[in-house]
């Protein structure tokens, strides 16, 4: 999981971890809606998940709180994210001004991205039908004894945003958001990973994202860090989804020649005010074709740290994996 990092701000507030009971070394709690609060209770000693929830919701106002980042819940042994769920979707009458939730900021030095157990979340979708802006890190689904990621269709008017980040997202994940009413929705990025994760998605199960029909307000497409990259980038090129957008990013995968080929022979790009391909497999004159396409200030083609080889095509690697 090496890239990810704790955020500084979300949803535009800064990040402040709430400070465990007795911890006076802080000062002051800053103004309830002024901050994301973070909670995390991984080792912190005795202290669990709960007992700190329970000490945020009776300490803070949380009728003024906007932005919630879970991050690590368990103590010792990793963990199913289903108590904080519970947690979350009980006290959501609690929380009338919260627009925002990251669930699951977690970094490698905690857990990595596939060990992390997740579990259905779609009840905090049905429970917080206020929020605008959903995150969610972390599947497991390589593992058979660990509780995986899940999400049922749902219908919220509010949601703008939508972010999964995964090294192997399920191909159920992508099914269920595209069977979605999701009719605010305009940022939608999803991390789809590798097969040996879980990231079993195929270009069908895109077909719903990529017709657009089902999502007016789109304005950005994230499908990245993708080992099909070639193949979303063919799909991509000729989707009606593609007029409405603003910005699109195929970036973090194994994007290559024949991607590129594809995206310049598609539809036109040239509405796009970004295009996001950093960590690819293009050779120099196909990442030239695309910089007189757009411009270079309007595409990103670092390649960052993928492990190029021209005659390697079977070695390419996604930025995250594991």
């Amino acid at each position: 999981m090496t890239g990810i990092d704790h955020p500084e701000t979300f949803h535009g507030l800064p990040v402040h971890t709430f400070p465990r009971p007795g911890d006076a070394s802080g000062g002051a709690l800053p103004d309830a809606g002024s901050v994301a609060w973070r909670l995390e209770s991984a080792w912190q000693g005795d202290l669990t998940f709960g007992p700190l929830w329970q000490h945020f919701v009776d300490t803070v106002d949380t009728t003024r709180v906007r932005a919630l980042v879970i991050g690590a819940w368990w103590q010792e042994q990793y963990e199913s994210f289903a108590p904080v769920v519970e947690l979350l979707t009980s006290h959501a009458d609690r929380f009338p001004a919260l627009r925002a939730l990251f669930l699951a900021d977690v970094v490698s030095e905690e857990c990595e991205l596939s060990w992390l157990e997740m579990c259905d979340i779609t009840p905090v979708l049905e429970a917080f039908g206020q929020v605008e802006e959903l995150a969610v890190r972390g599947c497991g689904e390589r593992f058979d004894d660990r509780t995986s990621l899940d999400l049922r269709p749902v219908r919220h008017k509010a949601l703008t945003s939508l972010r999964f980040e995964s090294g192997g997202l399920p191909a159920r994940i992508v099914r269920a958001i595209g069977s979605s009413e999701l009719p605010a929705l305009e940022r939608l990025e999803l991390w789809l990973g590798v097969q040996e994760y879980g990231g079993d998605t195929a270009v069908a199960d895109l077909a719903p994202i990529l017709s657009g029909a089902g999502f007016p307000a789109l304005r950005h497409l994230g499908l990245q860090n993708s080992e099909i990259q070639d193949e979303i980038a063919a799909a991509v090129a000729s989707a009606p989804v593609v007029a409405q957008l603003e910005s699109l990013s195929l970036s973090m995968g194994t994007l290559g020649d024949e991607g590129a080929e594809a995206l310049l022979q598609g539809q036109p790009l040239t509405h796009l005010a970004s295009l996001d391909l950093h960590h690819h497999y293009m050779s120099e004159p196909l990442v030239e074709r695309l910089r007189e396409l757009l411009g270079p200030d309007r595409i990103n083609d670092d390649v960052d740290d993928a492990d190029w080889d021209e005659d390697e095509d079977d070695h390419r690697y996604v930025a995250i994996d594991e």
